[in-house]
This record gives structure tokens, sequence and C-alpha cells, in this order.
């Protein structure tokens, strides 16, 4: 019995021993953080989407600490995170017009033609490995499989009608959803008045023409009319240059395809 308690003991002794060194051992080599770090990251909503560049919020939280990275630079958090941040850090939270994703495609079922029905795995990346890039004769056009609706932690997407839509008042423009386009047709806009192509595809007039109602058909209307020389014609496909691009609406109106929209406008 007596050994059982020497045991026990001995077992006892070494844990504490060990507690001892480790407790030691923390105080000793603890690195030091900057509290102004630690306050950021609890002022960050700490969704860890990347959205701002950063592996993480934490990564933010270092950068903006260290002077590296602004402090509006979450996205998801917005003005109000922002200012948050800027009070910590002791510096103005500038604002501008909100950002949002912005799909480049209106090929609806109604608009865009189908060379066969896709009866494939429910995946963009998928589709796009298969001939055509999915049932739409269009093969820039959206999949509409729904990629960049599971990509995004907001609910801000949906499937209509065979094309993302992006609703604005819940889009943080993490840019989960940009990555998650195999076709790399979503881009980060500034809501703002200005006009932009919602087309990517490069077929030319005839081919477009043969396959979706409302693509880019390369006519350079836009581009004549254009008062300020925004728009320039790429490959067959209009482009407008939003630093010049005035937001006159000409382009918009007189587009016979309806392909241009307004950066602050529903598709």
């Amino acid at each position: 019995m007596m050994e059982i308690f020497y045991a026990a003991g001995l077992i006892g002794a070494v844990g504490i021993a060990i507690g001892l060194l480790l407790g030691f051992a923390g105080k000793k080599f603890a690195v030091e953080t900057d509290p102004k770090e630690d306050a950021v990251l609890e002022a960050l909503p700490g969704n860890n989407c990347g959205g701002c560049g950063y592996a993480g919020c934490a990564d933010l939280a270092a950068a903006i600490a260290a002077g590296k990275a602004p402090v509006n630079a979450c996205p998801v958090g917005g003005a109000a995170v922002a200012e948050k941040v800027g009070e910590i850090m002791g510096v103005a939270a500038q604002t501008g017009p909100k950002k949002y994703a912005f799909v480049r495609c209106t090929g609806s079922c109604e608009s865009a033609k189908r060379d066969y029905d896709y009866n494939g795995v429910y995946d963009c990346d998928q589709a796009a490995s298969v001939p055509g890039g999915g049932g739409k004769a269009c093969r820039y056009g959206c999949a509409g499989l729904g990629n960049c609706v599971r990509a995004c932690e907001f609910g801000a997407l949906k499937i209509v009608n065979g094309v993302a839509h992006v609703d604005k008042e819940k889009c943080v423009a993490c840019g989960a959803c940009v990555k998650a386009c195999p076709k790399g047709l979503i881009t980060i806009l500034t809501q703002e008045p200005v006009y932009t192509v919602a087309c990517a595809s490069h077929d030319g007039v005839k081919r477009v023409m043969q396959v979706c109602r409302t693509g880019c058909r390369a006519c350079g209307l836009c581009a004549k009319l254009c008062p300020v020389d925004a728009i320039t014609m790429d490959n067959g496909l209009a482009v407008i240059d939003r630093e010049k691009c005035a937001g006159c609406g000409l382009c918009e109106r007189k587009c016979p395809a309806g392909c241009i929209r307004a950066c602050d406008e529903e598709i």
C-alpha cells in the first residue's frame, strides 16, 4: 500500500514541478502584443473572409496596428467598424462610395440560347470543363450553377432566371464570389453614377447575335457617341474607362443590346 502512496506522491510532485516550469517559461518567453492590435481585432467582425487582402482578421489587425493597412480596410464591417478602428488608432476613418460585386452577364434564360441541357454536377467549375463551358450557347456567359452563391457568407447572391444577381444591400464586397467564378465574370465596383458593360463576350457581332440578345455586339456605337472618349473597343467588346466616364448615360440609352448599365442600378 505504501508503494502506491509513494508513486502517487512522486507523480504529484512531478506534476507540480512541470506546472511551475511551464508557468515560468510562459512568463519568460511570452510575446508581448500591441494593445491596439488586440483592440482592433476585437472591433473587427471576425468573419476571416480575406476580402481585405489579408489571411484573416488577426492579420489585418496586426497590419492596421503597424500602420501598414488603413483603418477602413475591412469591407465587411463598413463605415461603422472603420469608425471604431479609427478611434482606436487615433485617426479619422475615410469613407467613400459603397462597393459591391457586379456580374458582367445578363444572359438570362430568355435572352441567352442553349446548346444543350446540362445535367452534370451542379457546379460552375465542373460545367466549365465540358464542351462550351455549360449548356448556354455563349461560352463566356454565367453558367448559373451557383458557385458564387455558395461562396457568399452574407446571402448577397442568388441565381435568378439562369444568371447570378447581387443584392447590393447585403453585399460587403469581400470578393469571395470573384474568386469562386471560373469565368471571371464578377468584379468589385464602386457604386456611383457611372456605367459599365454587363457582358464579357469577345465573340463579335455575328456570334453574339446568334446566342444572346443582350450581349455586346461590338457595333462601336457607344464609343462613337461618348462625349468624353471613355469607351474603347477591346477585341470585340466595349470597355468603359470608369475614371473618364462622366455618367451622362448616353451609352446606356443608345446601346442596341441593352448591355450597358449604370453601376447604381439593378440588372
